[in-house]
């Protein structure tokens, strides 16, 4: 480790998408504190690369009314669920009916094993829906694909109808299985253009 120099890890992290570029260099980071923490090494070479910009494009998504009008065929329950629930794929895969009880979804697993972080072992409101997932994303990423959305699509639609019906960001970001509700905020909370639309009525109504 000690023979690593900052340019070497610079120049690979260079090559990567910003945000996996960041997630390494954080995880390098924690991984150099401890070395030096334990005096396996003496140089930190990471405290000397400035962290990549992420930028956060808008992500479309479907609304619950658009997912509970259209036809999904023989996954519409899995994708309503998903769109009501707001789980991640491999949260989905895992779950089995033994854990929706009292009213509640509960989440303390994934097909890979662990949560993708402590913040995402947590509960959720049940609200119906519920069938055993297929063991690969490709059927439903199939149904989605006309609507130029993904699986992922539908954590936006779980956000979005939490936001609509004024949940707040807090709560959402548990209910979301988020570290920080930042997080929540940045990546999650989508604006439609009618919410504009609806602004600028409010706004002149508030100032006529």
């Amino acid at each position: 480790m000690s023979e690593i120099a900052h340019l070497e890890i610079r120049e690979i992290i260079s090559k990567l998408p910003s945000q996996s570029g960041y997630q390494a260099l954080m995880v390098l980071r924690s991984i150099y504190r401890e070395a030096n923490t334990q005096g396996l090494c003496e140089v930190n070479p990471t405290t000397q690369i400035k962290s990549p910009q992420i930028s956060v494009k808008p992500g479309r998504f479907l609304t619950w009314e658009q997912i509970k009008d259209n036809d999904f065929g023989k996954y519409n329950d899995h994708i309503r669920f998903l769109a009501l629930h707001g789980l991640r794929w491999g949260e989905a895969v895992a779950l089995t009916q033994d854990d929706i009880y009292d009213g509640l979804v509960h989440i303390n697993r994934s097909v890979h094993g662990a949560t993708k972080s402590p913040a995402g072992i947590r509960t959720v409101p049940y609200l119906g829906n519920f069938q055993q997932f297929p063991v690969t994303r490709k059927p439903l990423a199939k149904a989605l694909k006309p609507y130029e959305v993904n699986i992922h699509s539908l954590r936006k639609s779980y956000a979005y109808v939490l936001k609509s019906n004024n949940i707040h960001v807090t709560t959402a970001q548990r209910l979301l299985g988020h570290a920080s509700p930042l997080l929540t905020l940045s990546v999650y909370t989508q604006v439609l253009d009618d919410e504009i639309i609806k602004a600028g009525q409010v706004l002149q109504q508030a100032v006529s």
